[in-house]
């Protein structure tokens, strides 16, 4: 039998060792008479802003491919669920173990050609069979017919565009090729550009038609099979590193940023550029 020691306490679990430890350290946290005054005092909407916050480290250290920082993370995150259960165990609500299994279940459901007779074998297949079947569970949960039922009003803006758009394609509103999603940015970059060069500019309508451009972008990355997401975090920590030589470098020569005019810091950008692209 395998055996987890957390401090004082022996954990036993013949199967989920590291799991069992989890739970029973979430567990000791929440004890009453024993526990963390600051754990004690959480409930299921205060633990919302960590849970977002876990989740986007977890992205950041994906996307930089440490292993260490993502074993760490995951690990965080996986705690966010622990905790979220702790208190509904306490309520009488539902436990880790029927989270788990609920999701095990769901999952073999929306995979009837893994786990069932479904013979679906291409990427698109799979896709339409996955939304046919969320949409019947929704159906069967009484929810609204809408195609957005069930997308978050308060997703990341560029996910839920993302959702938004793949709703409405699934309902035959969407371009059959790339052509036309590329001409429509065009067309919304020129109406950024009239609202800009006009007389007096109006903010709010410069901030929809950029609203414009940014959707069809997002539009443009989903035709092309890209995750706008971590398309825009990839480019946002190239743009850092690159940024970040540049100092380096400036310290090296005793200068810095706020000392060099915009073609100075250009030449060194190109150089920096030049240099990692070797």
């Amino acid at each position: 039998m395998a055996v987890t020691k957390v401090n004082e306490l022996k954990i036993d679990s013949t199967e989920f060792p590291g799991v069992a430890a989890l739970l029973e350290v979430m567990r000791c946290l929440r004890d009453p008479e024993t526990g963390c005054p600051w754990d004690l005092k959480q409930t299921l909407t205060s633990l919302i802003p960590y849970t977002i916050e876990e989740a986007y480290e977890v992205a950041a250290a994906l996307t930089e491919g440490d292993m260490s920082a993502i074993k760490d993370e995951l690990g965080d995150l996986l705690f966010q669920v622990v905790f979220y259960t702790q208190l509904t165990s306490e309520e009488g609500l539902f436990s880790f173990d029927q989270v788990a299994a609920q999701t095990a279940d769901k999952l073999i459901r929306r995979h009837p050609h893994v786990f069932g007779d479904n013979t679906a074998q291409t990427d698109a297949e799979i896709k339409a069979q996955w939304e046919a079947i969320k949409q019947q569970e929704r159906l069967e949960k009484g929810e609204t017919h809408s195609v957005f039922q069930g997308i978050p009003d308060n997703l990341p803006a560029i996910l839920q565009a993302q959702k938004l758009q793949k709703r409405a394609a699934n309902v035959g509103f969407d371009w059959a090729t790339i052509g036309p999603v590329l001409d429509k940015i065009q067309e919304e970059i020129s109406e950024v550009k009239a609202e800009l060069a006009a007389e007096t500019i109006d903010q709010e309508a410069l901030e929809s038609e950029i609203g414009d451009v940014l959707f069809a972008v997002v539009n443009l990355a989903r035709h092309a099979q890209v995750n706008p997401e971590h398309a825009l975090r990839r480019t946002n920590l190239k743009f850092k590193q690159r940024f970040q030589a540049i100092e380096k470098r400036l310290a090296e020569a005793g200068k810095s940023a706020e000392e060099l005019d915009l073609d100075e810091l250009e030449a060194y950008w190109q150089e920096v550029k030049r240099d990692s692209l070797a």
